[in-house]
């Protein structure tokens, strides 16, 4: 990916875990490498096809200068986040945040936090086969959408589907969603347990009915095998109620282990 440099801004603003320094203020430097695609600026030579590093640059010290944290690391994470949302075309950020002279009664010339942050994609599989199914697949969507760090930018068609497992129940409505966050895998999935909680989930019997149930399907090309969290889903080559909606909004989204897209699973499952 291209990346546009910004280094040593120097702003003036009110950060730090001494009650005089948020007072007082003092000088941070800044450093920034903004990545994104440059090829559409490079070939019509129009500022309105990339990324502004002017106002990028205004947007950081309006920002630092607005709020006050105690630590860098706090600083440095909601500035990346801001940076983010706002600016189009801004797909990750590399920033650092540079403190001279500290105060910890030593000589020191800079301490620095340096972190990096982007947007992911996110393949999130609905269901509900108890009450409104219907509001409550709605009702998801529509938080996630709202939610901090999140944009759905698909949503598959809601179909009726038999139930999984032995368990005698009602039809299911199930969907599957793109959603484009910033949160980590564990936070996206805390996230999606707080919606369901809202819409009084109970985890009781295996495979039994559910007001809501919201599962990680495809995190990027991401592989993670914990206890409580297992990505890419770890049967959704399966299930013909995951595969369906999904390949109908990326039939060529593909499955990091088996390296197959979801039409192919599909195909392969029927």
């Amino acid at each position: 990916m291209d990346k546009i440099r910004i280094e040593n801004l120097e702003v003036f603003a009110n950060h730090g875990v001494f009650p005089e320094e948020n007072k007082l203020g003092q000088k941070f430097l800044i450093s920034a490498v903004l990545y994104t695609d440059t090829r559409k600026a490079g070939m019509t030579d129009d500022l309105a096809d990339s990324i502004h590093y002017g106002e990028v640059c205004h947007k950081i010290k309006d920002f630092l200068q607005r709020h006050t944290y105690k630590l860098l690391e706090r600083a440095a994470e909601r500035l990346c986040a801001e940076l983010l949302v706002s600016t189009p075309g801004l797909e990750q950020v590399q920033l650092e945040i540079k403190k001279p002279w500290a105060p910890i009664g030593l000589s020191l010339k800079t301490v620095s936090v340096e972190i990096r942050r982007g947007w992911h994609q996110a393949y999130i599989a609905l269901g509900s086969n108890m009450g409104d199914k219907e509001g409550y697949l709605n009702q998801a969507v529509s938080q996630l959408g709202a939610a901090e760090g999140c944009v759905v930018e698909k949503v598959s068609d809601f179909l009726v589907t038999a139930p999984y497992g032995n368990v005698e129940q009602d039809d299911f409505l199930n969907g599957c969603l793109l959603l484009r966050t910033l949160l980590p895998p564990r936070e996206l999935l805390a996230l999606l347990h707080e919606i369901e909680q809202k819409a009084d989930r109970k985890r009781e019997v295996r495979w039994g009915p559910r007001t809501l149930d919201l599962d990680i399907l495809l995190y990027d090309d991401q592989i993670v095998d914990e206890e409580d969290l297992r990505i890419p889903h770890i049967e959704m080559h399966k299930r013909d109620f995951v595969l369906r909606p999904l390949a109908q909004i990326a039939p060529y989204a593909r499955h990091p282990l088996m390296g197959k897209t979801a039409a192919r699973m599909l195909a392969e499952l029927e």
